[in-house]
């Protein structure tokens, strides 16, 4: 029996995760959100991924971004 790996079951159900720096996953809905992560969006794996494409648009780091632009 094979086993599959739930952050590729397109029809499974997942949440956007967001760190301190603004980084974004795809974190199945089932699993525990870990240390340092919030959940901002719940939905089907396509409905996540475009949420995803809409609002990480800048992948820098926060912390880069506020050391290139400071003040």
């Amino acid at each position: 029996m094979s086993e599959t790996n739930p952050f590729d079951n397109e029809a499974g159900r997942f949440m956007v995760l967001v760190n301190a720096e603004g980084q974004h996953s795809l974190w199945p809905d089932f699993v525990e959100v870990p240390d340092g992560w919030q959940g901002v969006y719940a939905g089907e794996r396509q409905d996540c991924l475009t949420y995803v494409e809409r609002n990480w648009t800048d992948m820098r780091p926060n912390s880069l971004i506020r050391a290139m632009h400071p003040g």
